[in-house]
């Protein structure tokens, strides 16, 4: 019979890797950060240029070279990888990398995403394949290889992506989004139970609109259309409040779901959503 303790695990990352995709600005960058203030090592990578049939510019290698500078004057060391995340063979490389700087990786932030807003029956197929690509298929081969590798470490770890409510409710003008974080909400129950033997929780945070360079960014390229996407799934919708969330507040999902406090908690979503999916 187990002993009860009222000691609460610790948010304690010193001597863990952390490998955060999407760091060069908005949430990945402050998940990094905030890693590394709780005492971990950051590997931060962003694919650092345009991505087809995006309508705002994404981040630049001085933008993740910041996030580099930002995880070091918080205590970490940072290693800094330029990768597009829908490139396997590039996503095994950055790896590899990390593995051979740091000699292992604790956790992944699988954070990288795009988004824009046109109807279903309007978006043409490059659109939808670079979002999907992107947002889907990029966050499970960033699963796929540092899932592997925690696996063959056989010392446990950590899995967490970023979904989105659109993962759980449907996003007007959004479908090419909602119907990718629906998928990574899937792929995170399936890739629970193919690595909980392994001693590895995957986990998704589903956030509500979050102020960020992608919202910024979408707002100012699509106008009303991307308005009404937003309040869709955040403004009105919200039930605590109608703002946008501050990407601290969804950096906390991430550190608890990363933490030893959550160390029996796997294959879900959790919403950090101001109640918005509570409707």
């Amino acid at each position: 019979m187990s002993t009860y303790t009222t000691d609460v695990p610790s948010y304690d990352f010193d001597g863990c890797v952390v490998f955060v995709t999407g760091a060069g600005r908005g949430q990945g960058r402050s998940h990094a950060v905030a890693y590394a203030e709780h005492g971990a090592d950051v590997v931060v990578t962003d694919v650092c240029r345009d991505v087809e049939t995006s309508p705002y510019p994404l981040a630049t290698p001085a933008d993740l070279d910041e996030t580099a500078r930002r995880v070091e004057a918080a205590g970490g060391q940072a290693l800094p990888i330029q990768v597009d995340v829908r490139d396997e063979a590039a996503v095994e490389a950055a790896v590899e990398e990390a593995v051979g700087e740091f000699g292992h990786i604790d956790v992944l932030a699988n954070n990288a995403g795009i988004w824009n807003v046109t109807d279903l029956v309007e978006m043409d197929e490059r659109q939808w394949d670079a979002l999907v690509d992107t947002n889907l298929k990029g966050a499970w081969l960033c699963a796929k290889h540092v899932g592997k590798h925690l696996a063959e470490r056989g010392a446990g770890g950590r899995i967490v992506s970023t979904a989105s409510t659109a993962g759980l409710v449907g996003a007007k003008g959004s479908g090419h989004y909602t119907a990718a974080k629906h998928g990574v909400v899937g792929f995170t129950k399936a890739l629970a139970l193919e690595l909980a033997e392994h001693g590895v929780t995957v986990n998704a945070v589903a956030p509500t609109g979050v102020d960020t360079p992608m919202i910024d960014g979408v707002l100012e390229s699509d106008g009303q259309a991307a308005l009404s996407s937003v309040s869709d799934a955040s403004g009105s919708m919200n039930v605590i409040d109608e703002q946008l969330l501050d990407p601290r507040d969804v950096t906390a999902a991430f550190l608890w779901l990363s933490s030893d406090a959550a160390r029996y908690v796997t294959g879900v979503t959790l919403p950090v959503d101001a109640g918005m999916t509570a409707k």
